[in-house]
């Protein structure tokens, strides 16, 4: 693959897709700057050859949430409010373009000085983004003599700023930012050439949601923990009592193939015996132990046990490989991130003993970030629904347009 490492930008206008989706407060600070952060090595390593930079990025889904009279909420959904932040992180001014593709934005970027930065506003404000139109890309590549995609987030989407805009430039004018580049490499690493023994660790609330991973890990991994919600459609699957439990009733069948097919490929799929479980879905909730075949009506599992944790923790320690893709409970209440934080604090251990771990996925980044472990494992991705359908085996649009 191309880098950003193999070009020079000496006197170039690089185009650089950033992924700056950053949540805001209603003061529209920013409340979490990682994705940011994660995009200014590229960006610095071109303004220090003598480049200048024009950034483009989606925020939000504008289009999806419109004001009342139907018009887009430019004010909420705007890029403006990362100008300052940006600035400060680079330390120096971004100039800001009230549009991405009107004459005035072609006009600032064509304009730029080496060592010059451009923001260009919200590419979703445009129907065409989304929709991956042709023409549309094609205004976009004019803002830059080189395409940079430096957003693996947005990897698995066609879209016009992510994928089609590429198609308006040659193989040697079109790159991987640094960051986009770690991210396939890693994910790469454990797809195809992770040591065993390899786990995979997935939590979260639906099957439906984390399924076609699965199946694809079946071929590869050879433990497979499963928590989170989705642990106790698996359980009713198998005649259990889940009490008010998360459960997907239609996918029990499906919760008792994939067991099968498992035994069939000889890997260990490991449920959380145990439960904490609550009265109600609340950090203040009544709460006991339950053996998760007998959790008693009225009452729901929302974070796995103490006997499930030792389980799990001496499967993780024994792990020369180890993906980890969302949580094992309601880990944003006190009471019921036990569970999600022993694990994380697992793969920490096994990391320092020379495993090689990658976690993604939000909420298993939001957890790693919580318990101030982020440094303590070998990858952290930004990318959720890209890394998901990179282990499902699917092809991401954003990393093909660049090959």
């Amino acid at each position: 693959m191309q880098t950003v490492e193999t070009i020079s930008f000496k006197n170039k206008r690089a185009l650089i897709r950033v992924d700056f989706n950053v949540p805001f407060d209603k003061q529209f600070n920013i409340t979490d700057d990682t994705r940011i952060k994660a995009a200014l090595p590229t960006i610095q390593k071109i303004l220090k050859e003598g480049g200048s930079v024009v950034l483009m990025s989606h925020l939000g889904r504008p289009l999806k949430k419109l004001k009342e009279d139907g018009t887009i909420d430019r004010e909420k959904f705007s890029l403006k409010h990362i100008i300052k932040h940006l600035s400060d992180l680079l330390g120096k001014e971004v100039k800001f373009a009230n549009d991405c593709i009107d004459e005035d934005s072609q006009a600032m970027s064509a304009s730029l000085q080496p060592g010059e930065i451009l923001l260009l506003e919200n590419t979703r404000f445009y129907k065409e983004e989304e929709k991956g139109e042709e023409n549309f890309a094609k205004k976009l590549a004019s803002h830059g003599d080189i395409y940079v995609n430096d957003a693996f987030g947005s990897a698995h989407r066609a879209h016009a700023s992510t994928t089609i805009v590429a198609n308006s430039f040659s193989k040697e004018n079109k790159c991987f930012g640094y960051l986009m580049a770690a991210e396939v490499a890693n994910a790469d690493k454990v797809l195809h050439k992770a040591a065993k023994p390899f786990t995979a660790i997935l939590g979260g609330a639906k099957v439906s949601d984390k399924i076609l991973i699965i199946e694809n890990l079946l071929n590869i991994a050879d433990n497979i923990i499963i928590g989170g919600g989705m642990a106790y459609t698996f359980f009713k699957a198998k005649g259990g009592n889940i009490g008010n439990s998360l459960v997907e009733a239609d996918k029990l069948d499906l919760a008792l193939e994939v067991l099968e097919r498992a035994k069939a490929k000889g890997v260990q799929i490991l449920l959380p015996e145990d439960s904490i479980i609550a009265d109600k879905f609340d950090n203040d909730a009544v709460t006991q132990i339950s053996d998760n075949m007998n959790i008693p009506d009225g009452w729901m599992g929302l974070d796995i046990g103490h006997n499930a944790i030792a389980t799990f923790e001496e499967v993780i320690e024994n792990s020369k490989t180890i993906l980890w893709n969302g949580p094992m409970g309601v880990f944003e209440m006190d009471n019921f991130q036990n569970g999600t934080k022993s694990i994380a604090l697992a793969v920490a251990d096994a990391t320092k003993n020379g495993a090689f771990s990658l976690v993604g996925g939000g909420d298993s980044v939001a957890a790693v970030n919580k318990f101030q472990l982020a440094d303590k494992v070998s990858y952290v991705s930004t990318g959720g629904g890209a890394l998901l359908e990179f282990f499902e085996g699917k092809t991401l649009p954003g990393v093909a347009a660049l090959l």
